[in-house]
């Protein structure tokens, strides 16, 4: 059986024949899909804009639970009152609709894929938004109550109240569940390096103490300057590259697999 892309003719054309009608084609395809991603999240925004309040609530929870008795967060913007929630519902609509809008994408370039490569892809995306998912809620449930307490810890000697503006909240919590969103998909890059044959496992093992360096550099730049804040960054990072190591075993090429074995 050939490893031909699907929808390939054997026949052969003349250049350029066809090839406006067959762009024109993807191309509405491609708005297609983007209208349907579009719709779906929209959708889910609207079905949760009622609790928007609440939403941010819970959002801003780990901040809140952090603050001093008569302490609270603020507002300095006239509109930010409103638009602030609508942006943290929107993110979350988003996040709930994403496994639509990665079905989109999977249907628009599945047909130009071969079958070991859909093989590969789909697994790939679906560890992916998985693992960012639990990059976020590391952060929200362990790294934020942590640095919040320890920031607050700070503020109570020098008799400085602990108000926030829900703007700049906002702007530091999405910082920090991209960046370690981001950091969760170590284990991936690590087993695509591999299946795709970039670098081998032992180059990977060899660069080890560069990454851990470059882990905890990372971790300075992105994070709090709290040297608690930048360890709970760094270190998931480094065992999170273990790992990868760990799976990017079973998805050795063959020539290399046997090279691993006799080893």
């Amino acid at each position: 059986m050939s490893d031909t892309k699907p929808g390939q003719s054997e026949e052969s054309t003349k250049p350029g024949e066809g090839f406006q009608e067959t762009f024109m084609s993807h191309l509405f395809e491609l708005r297609d899909r983007v209208v349907k991603s579009a719709i779906a999240v929209i959708v889910v925004f609207v079905s949760l804009v009622y609790w928007a309040p609440d939403i941010f609530h819970l959002f801003a929870k780990p901040l809140l639970d952090s603050l001093p008795a008569g302490g609270k967060m603020i507002v300095t913007d006239v509109t930010g009152s409103f638009f602030v929630p609508m942006k943290v519902t929107m993110l979350v609509a988003f996040l709930i609709a994403l496994p639509i809008v990665l079905y989109q994408m999977w249907a628009f370039i599945a047909p130009g894929l071969y079958t070991h490569e859909r093989k590969l892809v789909l697994p790939l995306v679906v560890s992916s938004y998985s693992l960012f998912l639990v990059g976020m809620s590391f952060a929200y449930f362990l790294v934020f109550p942590t640095v919040f307490q320890f920031m607050a810890s700070y503020n109570a000697p020098l008799g400085a109240d602990m108000s926030t503006d829900i703007d700049k909240y906002l702007s530091f919590a999405m910082s920090t569940f991209l960046a370690f969103g981001i950091t969760f998909e170590v284990p991936v890059v690590v087993v695509v390096l591999v299946k795709m044959g970039i670098v081998s496992i032992e180059k990977l093992r060899e660069i080890r103490p560069y990454v851990i360096v470059g882990a905890f550099v990372i971790a300075a730049i992105v994070t709090p300057p709290d040297v608690l804040s930048q360890l709970l960054l760094a270190i998931p990072m480094c065992l999170l590259y273990e790992l990868g190591l760990l799976i990017a075993l079973f998805y050795l090429p063959k020539t290399q697999s046997e090279e691993e074995k006799t080893e």
